[in-house]
């Protein structure tokens, strides 16, 4: 897939406000600072479409990015970031837990697991919900390019095995770099093929 538009249309509060158009849709949901912004951004080709902050937690909404005029690319809001207050980490659990229950247009969740560390329970719990509830997802490991491979196959090992202790199989799986661009073919192409499945 080429993409050769991608618009921001709009940021939600709750799903019940997102369009309704019927277009598909595919999530991009991960720990904050996990380099969500710097991944869909390479994906788009673009160095700014999605913000990049030094402070993860900035996303809060449901970000809405036309592609191509064909399908929506959804950024959500980040998980785990301890700095904000229980009250506005239940806020965007309910958010984010909403929007995966409610949106029929939501084809697919992309899961960006970052590569340069430890597998993270919070990582594990949340993979572990998506399953529970029967909703499409796939993984995408990010920042492979700051590990040598022995240590990043070793990594990528560890959080296999520790999904693995939990399900039989596990989804389909990316190894992107924001910074070379590894991964961006498979991703586009894995979503081209999505759409026309649908």
């Amino acid at each position: 897939m080429d993409i050769h538009q991608a618009d921001f249309v709009g940021s939600y509060p709750k799903p019940g406000l997102c369009p309704t158009d019927r277009r598909a849709e595919f999530a991009f949901i991960g720990r904050s600072n996990v380099g969500k912004s710097s991944l869909i951004n390479m994906l788009c080709g673009r160095k700014s479409l999605a913000h990049v902050s030094n402070k993860p937690g900035k996303t809060q909404l449901l970000n809405y990015y036309l592609i191509n005029e064909e399908w929506y690319l959804v950024d959500l809001p980040g998980y785990g970031y301890a700095k904000r207050s229980k009250k506005e980490r239940r806020g965007f659990g309910k958010m984010i837990n909403g929007y995966f229950l409610e949106r029929s247009e939501m084809y697919c969740a992309f899961v960006l697991v970052d590569s340069n560390i430890p597998p993270q329970d919070i990582d594990v719990e949340f993979i572990n919900w998506l399953g529970e509830h029967g909703i499409p997802f796939v993984l995408v490991y990010t920042k492979t390019d700051r590990l040598n491979q022995r240590t990043l196959d070793e990594n990528l090992d560890k959080i296999r095995n520790k999904l693995l202790e939990y399900w039989t199989h596990l989804p389909q799986e990316f190894i992107t770099s924001s910074r070379t661009g590894e991964g961006r073919d498979e991703v586009l192409t894995f979503i081209e093929n999505t759409k026309q499945a649908i």
